[in-house]
């Protein structure tokens, strides 16, 4: 009994589906993890520190622009109404601490107006964000 060739053929793994596969697995991968850091606050250019690190998962983020203009979770407030709305965000949310991100170039008296709203909030965990070496 002869077969016929056309009948026989040889398995063979396709190449461009698993390519394809492959690439959109590792583009899935890179836009999962961009999407992982987030960032609710203000771009300031921040102070280097050679130690300290925190993560950055559960907080309230407070941004503090060089010019003392301020800003909570991206809206921008002004520093009389900063303990009130911390005081509401922190009930609402009791296990966070306050992140502070302040410019480099903010004045110290600010910084320390923005601190002493933070602590007559109520809220017991505050840090300060710096850049890390």
């Amino acid at each position: 009994m002869k077969l016929n060739k056309n009948y026989m053929k040889k398995a063979r793994i396709e190449m461009i589906p698993l390519i394809d596969v492959i690439f959109l697995l590792l583009v899935t991968f890179i836009l999962f993890t961009m999407s992982m850091t987030v960032h609710r606050g203000v771009p300031v250019s921040l102070p280097a520190a050679s130690t300290g690190t925190i993560e950055k998962k559960n907080v309230i983020d407070i941004s503090v622009r060089q010019d003392g203009s301020l800003f909570i979770e991206g809206e921008k407030i002004r520093l009389p109404r900063l303990a009130i709305r911390i005081a509401e965000l922190h009930r609402s949310a009791p296990g966070k601490i306050v992140l502070i991100s302040g410019d480099k170039k903010t004045s110290y008296e600010v910084m320390v107006a923005v601190m002493d709203a933070v602590r007559k909030a109520g809220v017991a965990e505050m840090s300060l964000e710096t850049v890390w070496e």
